[in-house]
């Protein structure tokens, strides 16, 4: 198993190249190539200094060198192994080796990309952390109990209710959403933006609870942003909610009649042992296959999510980038989610061989 994992962490580089490469492509083959943003930002100057201005920016950011030179230089930055100057003049001070990754700058903000993902991938990454659990945890329950109560009116009911959820556009439902639920003149149960209070920071990390002429009660730093989560967390979940409910419903189905259940039954076992440990057991391949797709719909899903309920995580940052054409940010963005992509598939394989003791990766004996 070490050996698969090693050797899967390897191939993760020359697929991340690739994918950067498709990126990197789409961008320099749409209306304005790279220098579309250069054209844009232009846009109110005086006639008589734009020559000068896009010459100013092409020479900053190495747009005018040739499309391939421009994918190399980036390559150069992001990787931690690649040529660094001394600042000696060529060739002397260039060198081969070890340096820290460096994402480049951001044509539109003049930021540095890194400082932008530093301060968005957390807020992503809390989204999904929360999503992930909860998606898994109901999904297997309410798959469990489904197929416990194949052909009831909870089956059937559930049934259609999960149809209907996963039928619903995600767009759709965030509007709706913010519309009922969190609009100030008809229900405001919840906040319909950001992620915390305007005033979060004066606010105590846990509610407190006070007498000073009264009942007090504050809500607190955590609490506030749980709150605020609500419903992002809900509009990320129900479709993800629904699929794989219906697809663990299946496969406890494909095994709950199999003689070895029956006889696990005959030996007097609890129902609840019967169906976790045999029956759930051995039908989680095919759910282990489901989750490993989840992380990757759930950060296509925050690209959504984050622009309804205006969170700043990546996913809104990344559909500002993709607007103004900002080449560092959009080639940026696409590497982070991309290895996450990978390690999400790679942590499936492991949970393959920890789920079935047959499952081996390793290459049969000749």
């Amino acid at each position: 198993m070490l050996t698969y994992i090693i050797r899967r962490l390897l191939l993760m580089f020359p697929t991340l190249l690739g994918m950067t490469i498709v990126t990197f492509s789409v961008m320099a083959m749409s209306p304005g190539g790279m220098t579309a943003i250069i054209a844009n930002r232009e846009g109110a100057v005086d006639p008589r200094y734009r020559k000068a201005i896009h010459d100013y920016y092409q020479k900053k950011y190495g747009l005018d060198k040739p499309l391939a030179v421009q994918y190399l230089m980036w390559l150069n930055g992001v990787s931690p192994l690649g040529v660094k100057d001394a600042g000696a003049g060529w060739p002397v001070s260039w060198r081969v080796g070890f340096k820290l990754p460096d994402l480049g700058e951001s044509i539109q903000t003049h930021q540095p990309v890194l400082d932008m993902v530093e301060a968005s991938l957390p807020i992503t990454l809390l989204l999904n952390i929360v999503t992930l659990p909860l998606v898994v945890v109901l999904s297997i329950w309410s798959g469990v109990q489904a197929a416990r109560k194949r052909g009831g009116l909870a089956d059937i009911g559930g049934g259609m209710v999960l149809l209907g959820l996963w039928s619903i556009p995600q767009i759709w439902a965030g509007v709706m959403l913010v519309g009922y639920l969190g609009n100030r003149e008809i229900l405001h149960w919840f906040p319909s933006a950001g992620l915390h209070d305007v005033q979060a920071d004066q606010f105590s990390f846990l509610p407190t609870l006070w007498f000073a002429g009264g009942l007090h009660f504050d809500r607190g730093w955590l609490l506030d942003t749980a709150w605020h989560l609500v419903l992002p967390v809900v509009c990320l979940t129900y479709a993800a909610f629904a699929f794989t409910s219906k697809l663990t419903r299946g496969a406890m189905l494909e095994n709950i009649a199999a003689d070895y259940i029956r006889t696990a039954r005959a030996k007097g076992l609890p129902e609840g042992l019967v169906l976790y440990r045999h029956v759930l057991r051995n039908g989680l391949l095919p759910l282990i296959t489901s989750f490993s797709t989840l992380l990757p719909s759930l950060i296509g899903g925050s690209i959504i999510v984050e622009n309804i309920f205006a969170l700043p995580g990546m996913g809104r940052l990344g559909v500002v980038a993709v607007f103004d054409k900002d080449p560092q940010m959009v080639m940026s963005l696409t590497l982070v989610a991309s290895v996450l992509t990978l390690i999400s598939l790679l942590l499936t394989d492991i949970a393959y061989a920890m789920a079935d003791p047959r499952v081996s990766f390793e290459a049969a004996p000749s």
